[in-house]
This record gives structure tokens, sequence and C-alpha cells, in this order.
């Protein structure tokens, strides 16, 4: 069952949204070579229950931290580790944070270092995708008019998006109805209304889209060990029309 969501409502998620991109932003600052993953999440950590929120991901389902942080071939729900960061690596951070009821999602994929060209245009075309997505979620429109326009542009591009793993629904749950994915035909699908909040995330790999999901259970990888990048906002359709609830 979709739920729609009240303005009352929409405005508290803005608050839980807001967590997310200002805890974003501090990781972001932080990477840079030699960081271990670990330390960006206890700083995810600290900033999130410092603002009033509480980690989305720890606990959920198992998950061990706050933060997925996922390297190169890794594509998404990537154990933050011992592991330090190397120059040219393409680090995707996926955060999510619960407030007052309700929760938000985001993730951004940046470089560590100096990043190849190759990786700049699968970061470039990955973040270019999520906003065309974004602007199909109008009220009126088929939910599959965003995964259709994902899916043609990154192909455009020559890359492959992700099957496996979609976008989702957003509340007072973490993962709602409906499921967004990143591909398919327009036209199809439950129409936007007015009230849908929804996390749109393309996940783009550089080669094939066949994943892999390694022995922690969690871990997803490109099955040829390509790069992959992962964008991801929280959107509400409205009367007037789409507003980024995970956007500065």
């Amino acid at each position: 069952m979709i739920i729609l969501k009240s303005r009352h409502e929409i405005e508290k998620m803005k608050i839980s949204n807001r967590i997310v991109v200002e805890v974003l932003e501090e990781i972001k600052k932080k990477i840079r070579v030699g960081v271990t993953t670990i330390e960006l999440d206890r700083l995810a950590e600290s900033v999130i229950l410092k603002k009033g929120g509480t980690p989305a991901f720890k606990g959920y389902r198992g998950y061990p931290n706050s933060l997925c942080i996922s390297i190169n071939e890794q594509v998404v729900h990537g154990i933050p580790s011992n592991r330090r960061l190397k120059d040219g690596d393409l680090v995707s951070i996926d955060l999510g944070v619960y407030h007052d009821g309700y929760y938000g999602d985001a993730a951004i994929t940046v470089g560590a270092g100096e990043i190849t060209s190759e990786a700049k245009r699968l970061l470039d075309a990955t973040q270019k995708a999520l906003y065309i997505g974004i602007e199909k979620a109008m009220a009126g429109n088929h939910l599959s008019d965003i995964s259709n326009a994902v899916q043609m542009y990154v192909e455009g591009e020559g890359f492959s998006v992700v099957r496996a793993f979609v976008g989702h629904g957003i509340g007072t749950s973490l993962h709602e109805e409906p499921q967004v994915p990143n591909f398919g035909e327009a036209g199809k699908g439950p129409l936007l209304k007015n009230g849908m909040v929804l996390a749109i995330e393309p996940m783009v790999n550089a080669g094939v889209s066949d994943v892999e999901v390694l022995e922690d259970d969690w871990t997803v990888v490109t099955a040829d060990g390509s790069l992959s990048a992962h964008f991801e906002h929280t959107v509400a359709v409205t009367d007037n029309g789409v507003e980024i609830l995970t956007k500065i």
C-alpha cells in the first residue's frame, strides 16, 4: 500500500532529511586519502546524535553501522572497517536518519584524491541520471516514467543500471511501497499523486548490470569488477511540483 503524506508530515520529513544532508556534508569534507571508513562512520553517528536524530541503518535487519560505505566495485551496503581510502578510490556514502517518527535517506559518491576520467564520467552520469529521474516525479506521471528516464540516460552514456536493487517509498518506515526501479518501460505502474514521498537512487555500473553479494551478506559488488556509483535523493510529490527534501 502506498501511503500519501500530508503537508504536515512532509514538513516533519524535511527535518530528518535536513539532518541527512548536513551529516553527508560533514562526511564529504573528511573523505581523503588515508582516512578509514570506520572513522567516517563514527563521525556520522556522532553528528546524527548531536542533531537529535538516530542512525536509521544501525541495527536495521542486523546491519552493524550507521553508514553504508561502498568503494570502487562495491555498489551498495559496504560495511565500514579499518580499510583506508587510497588515491583514486570512488567512494559511495549512503545514510539514513530517523527523527520524530520519520525517516530521511540520501546517498552521494565522491572521489578520494584524484580519480580517473572514466570514474569522473561515471560519477557525473549517475548524478545527472538522478536529476533526470526526479524531473519525472510529477503528479499524473506513472512511476515507471522515473525508471525509464534514468535507464535511457544511463545507457545512452554507455553505462548500465543495477536491476537487483531499487529505490523506494519512505516515511514512518525506512522502506515503504512503492519500489522505484531504475529501469523499465515508461507509462507503467501506479500514477504519481501529491503526497507520495520517494527515495530515488540510481546505482550505475561502468560495466555489466549484474551484481553479487559478498560472504558478509551485505556488501554488493559488480559481477565483472567494474566501478559503480550511487546517488540518492528523497523527494516529495506536491501541488507545486516535485520537492527535493535532501537538497541544501
